[in-house]
């Protein structure tokens, strides 16, 4: 068994792409693993935050996903389940300005090739069809590479200096490193169906989520003429799809009086495809030899439309603690390079995780929902931030402070106008 890179990345999605170029970019020989080949469509919302565009535009693919039709989404529109509205704008009077003031949607068979062309410019290798099914341990128990079956079925053994797992929810990496968990309870498990449809009625420049007492759906423009609806329910709910999800998305779209109407001579254009159970988290995002990236280190919930932001971001934090790893002149020093991207990760997104939990509970206590809409129905300016928040612009900090809190949570009577 030879090394084949310095680095390997199993898996070629947002996360994989990013961090594959943030290491190529700094000179190592990278190796990109997936098992699908591209294009190929994935189960996800497809919604790129304002501030995702700075990423895009570091990695010099920001053109070319702008090229390929992205939709471009001015804010969020929130219906809670007894009709009120939450409607806020990326650019707003809040004081803080992004990268971009509107978000990006496009889909993944559109956004993800031209993502890893991002990485091979700057030269990394990019193998498809390829299958990681394990990884490989040195004499020490550190990860020194990975075990692959080729698209003709053969088992082989590949070997690097690091290994990178940015292969999603069910990462090989973070389970056979041990570091996958689950979030206990209460944290909801539940699953997405997602599929695009032409000739949605109503659909314009603000993505839509819809908070029902069984789960939510999530309408977005994706650009070509095409709507991703994705519908997020309980797992247990999840089961009354067995079979025929197709026929659970009709359903469940037919029985919501403000959606139905919205359907009538609309068509369905692609497979329903399902993800799930969410709310995972890594215990953390490194073990000797391997790092985690992408929804295989965090993926709590589609709600708030952290996933490609998140991935972008997290593959292109990963860099420089990464390449410190590499050029370690000891064991000791590649580890606390690796433990240091853990203390990196949670200064970056450790404010976002408590907002994503405190918005995840609200979704799932529709009386909480309800209670929420009608306040910051009321109040634009908090409504604002916190959509400013979603999309990356404003701090996380500006919606935990006990201040916002308070107003948003008081009784009517107490909140100021």
């Amino acid at each position: 068994m030879t090394r084949v890179a310095r680095a390997i990345v199993v898996g070629g999605g947002p996360a994989g792409a990013a961090s594959a170029w943030a290491l190529a970019s700094q000179g190592h020989d990278v190796l990109v693993l997936d098992r699908a080949r591209f294009p190929r469509d994935k189960a996800c919302a497809e919604y790129l935050s304002p501030q995702a565009s700075r990423v895009l535009d570091a990695m010099d693919v920001l053109g070319d996903v702008e090229r390929a039709g992205a939709a471009q989404l001015a804010g969020m529109t929130v219906r809670s389940p007894d009709g009120g509205i939450i409607h806020g704008e990326f650019a707003a009077r809040h004081g803080f300005a992004g990268f971009r003031d509107r978000g990006l949607a496009l889909r993944r068979r559109r956004l993800d090739p031209i993502l890893l062309e991002g990485a091979r410019r700057v030269g990394a290798d990019v193998r498809e069809g390829v299958a990681v099914t394990d990884v490989l341990r040195d004499a020490h128990g550190a990860v020194c590479g990975v075990t692959v079956r080729d698209g003709d079925g053969a088992m082989r053994e590949l070997r690097a200096d690091l290994v990178i797992g940015a292969d999603g929810l069910r990462s090989v990496v973070g389970r056979r490193t041990g570091l996958a968990a689950r979030l206990p309870w209460p944290f909801p498990a539940r699953v997405a169906f997602v599929a695009h449809w032409r000739d949605v009625q109503g659909i314009g420049a603000h993505g839509e989520m819809h908070v029902e007492r069984d789960g939510y759906v999530g309408l977005a423009d994706v650009g070509h003429g095409e709507t991703n609806v994705a519908i997020v329910v309980p797992r247990a709910k999840a089961a009354a799809a067995a079979g025929d999800a197709a026929g659970f998305m009709e359903r469940w779209l037919a029985q919501r009086p403000q959606l139905a109407p919205r359907f009538v001579g609309a068509t369905r254009v692609t497979p329903v495809r399902a993800t799930g159970p969410f709310a995972v988290r890594a215990r953390r995002a490194w073990a000797p030899g391997a790092l985690l990236a992408g929804d295989a280190a965090d993926f709590f919930d589609p709600f708030t439309g952290e996933g490609i932001y998140a991935a972008l971001r997290g593959g292109e934090l990963l860099g420089p603690y990464a390449h410190d790893a590499l050029r370690a002149g000891s064991r000791d020093a590649a580890l606390r390079a690796l433990g240091a991207y853990d203390g990196a990760r949670r200064r970056e997104f450790g404010g976002k995780w408590v907002v994503e939990k405190l918005i995840g509970t609200a979704v799932a206590v529709p009386a909480l929902m309800n209670h929420a809409a009608r306040t910051l129905g009321a109040r634009r300016d908090m409504a604002d931030l916190l959509v400013g928040v979603t999309g990356d612009i404003v701090p996380a900090r500006e919606v935990l402070r006990p201040g916002f809190l308070l107003r948003l949570v008081a009784p009517p009577s107490r909140r100021a106008t």
